[in-house]
């Protein structure tokens, strides 16, 4: 089968569900792109890496400062940025613990929005391809019902169940656009915990243990 016939098979099925189901093969094209892209730019900010973040940890906990600095120069993965802030928030001798904390908080909170750009779009999809599928159907429903009245007892049932199961197709395809946008969106919520959950205890550890103390860093500073 050549390329120009499987292109008109395509559309005719298309045809068949109405303007319902262009709009949710639409979706599906934007639900593809999303997936991947968000799928890269998570790779990209290394939520599935946390060598560097953890290493940096404990060679704070371990008193090694410098090392720890230096584990983190050129990080750009999102625990490594939320370590880096907490540890330039003890190393400040003008930050005090509540202070520290807060710009740790924000540094943080800042991470987990990049980390989560995109989800609310994805959730949107989930949302609505179903709803659009549901649409078709009840306006596929309806033009089947209504060439039922307007033919009356000489209605060809053939005919009718025709346009039922083409009606039937908007529901479907909005199905099939839904259930695997809604699996991604779980799949990289559950990303996004892990990542904050790991940002949450890398910044506790730092900021209540190992490194200099108060004293030492207000000394140094006078």
């Amino acid at each position: 089968m050549d390329f120009a016939t499987r292109t008109e098979e395509i559309a005719g099925f298309l045809d068949k569900g109405g303007p319902a189901i262009w709009a949710i093969a639409a979706l599906s094209v934007a639900t593809l792109a999303l997936i991947l892209w968000k799928g890269w730019r998570l790779a990209v900010a290394g939520a599935w890496s946390r060598r560097r973040a953890a290493s940096a940890v404990e060679l704070w906990l371990a008193g090694d400062v410098p090392g720890a600095r230096r584990a983190l120069e050129g990080a750009r993965g999102l625990r490594a940025r939320a370590v880096a802030a907490a540890i330039d928030a003890r190393l400040d001798p003008e930050l005090d613990a509540a202070t520290a904390r807060e710009e740790v908080a924000r540094v943080a909170t800042g991470e987990l929005a990049r980390a989560r750009s995109g989800l609310r779009a994805l959730e949107l999809i989930a949302t609505i391809a179903p709803l659009l599928g549901l649409l078709g159907t009840v306006l596929g429903m309806i033009a089947a019902f209504q060439t039922l009245q307007a033919t009356g007892a000489r209605a060809d049932p053939a005919a009718l169940a025709g346009g039922i199961w083409e009606a039937l197709l908007t529901t479907a395809a909005g199905m099939a656009v839904a259930i695997p946008a809604s699996v991604a969106l779980t799949w990289f919520e559950s990303v996004t915990d892990i990542v904050r959950l790991d940002i949450e205890d890398a910044a506790t550890r730092i900021l209540t243990r190992g490194g200099p103390s108060r004293a030492a860093l207000g000394a140094a500073a006078e």
